[in-house]
């Protein structure tokens, strides 16, 4: 499925945010961050469409890997990680 050039735009902004030098397209904290856009547009349209178990299950392998990438952070940096819970509003 293409991508529309919205969601294009919000990706780079996202991307130009969290990098952590001018080339990084896949830092922990980048990967993150687009991370959490995806699964709050995936909660959008599941509120509307509550049958759609496939979509389900893909939001919640994405909350998975996203667990798992700030596991990592918080274990490898504690200061990245707390500045990016803050900024991003997640819990924990």
């Amino acid at each position: 499925m293409a991508e529309s050039q919205e969601n294009k735009d919000r990706r780079e902004d996202l991307i130009k945010k969290y990098q952590t030098h001018k080339d990084d397209t896949g830092s922990t904290e980048v990967q993150i961050a687009i991370l959490t856009k995806k699964v709050s547009d995936l909660t959008k349209h599941l509120k509307d469409h509550k049958k759609d178990f496939d979509s389900r299950r893909g939001l919640l392998m994405m909350v998975g890997k996203r667990r798992r990438l700030l596991n990592y952070l918080r274990k490898t940096e504690e200061e990245k990680y707390t500045k990016l819970i803050a900024d991003l509003g997640l819990k924990k």
